[in-house]
């Protein structure tokens, strides 16, 4: 069956593949374009993650509550951790080449959400195929089928990596339960 643009099977996301360096640079040409509308691509991922798994929304007390797509939009708390999210990504797509920046960004968000927030890990996943999703159809020129697979392979390493730090800070989901 054919995949269309921008769609991901979640299962291609439980392991990590290595980028190639033409991948490498498929992804940093992308994302120089994604990047200049960091906010509001940011604020569309968060929007799209809330309407299609409203469940992420507990995680986000300031804002769990507001149903209304476009008063979400306008929430400075929202639009925050957007830009937090979209820096985050940045940083990791700058140092693509640099592994031990990626770890150390990625045990960094990882500990918060395991720790600090009880963030369920799966939602990285879902996160992920959400991102891959708003890329693909805002950004159909750069984000071509081709591209698309280079972020998935990216993505799918980001996710196995956070899920490492979860199980090295011993979380549990009970644990997530307790917060």
């Amino acid at each position: 069956m054919e995949r269309k643009q921008g769609e991901v099977d979640h299962l291609e996301l439980d392991r990590p593949i290595p980028l190639t360096d033409k991948e490498r640079v498929m992804i940093q040409d992308s994302w120089a374009k994604v990047y200049q509308n960091c906010e509001d691509v940011g604020v569309a991922i968060l929007i799209r993650l809330f309407v299609n798994f409203p469940s992420s929304k507990q995680y986000f007390s300031q804002f769990k509550h507001i149903e209304d797509t476009r008063e979400l939009e306008q929430s400075s708390q929202l639009r925050k951790h957007a830009h937090r999210i979209m820096n985050a990504i940045n940083t990791l797509v700058e140092n693509l080449d640099n592994s031990e920046k990626m770890a150390s960004v990625l045990k960094l968000v990882g500990k918060a959400h395991a720790l600090r927030h009880n963030v369920d890990p799966v939602y990285f996943k879902i996160l992920s195929g959400v991102i891959l999703q708003v890329l693909g159809e805002e950004f159909p020129e750069d984000v071509t089928p081709a591209v698309g697979s280079a972020w998935t392979k990216l993505l799918a390493t980001l996710c196995c990596s956070l899920k490492a730090v979860y199980e090295e800070v011993g979380w549990t989901p009970q644990s997530a339960s307790t917060g």
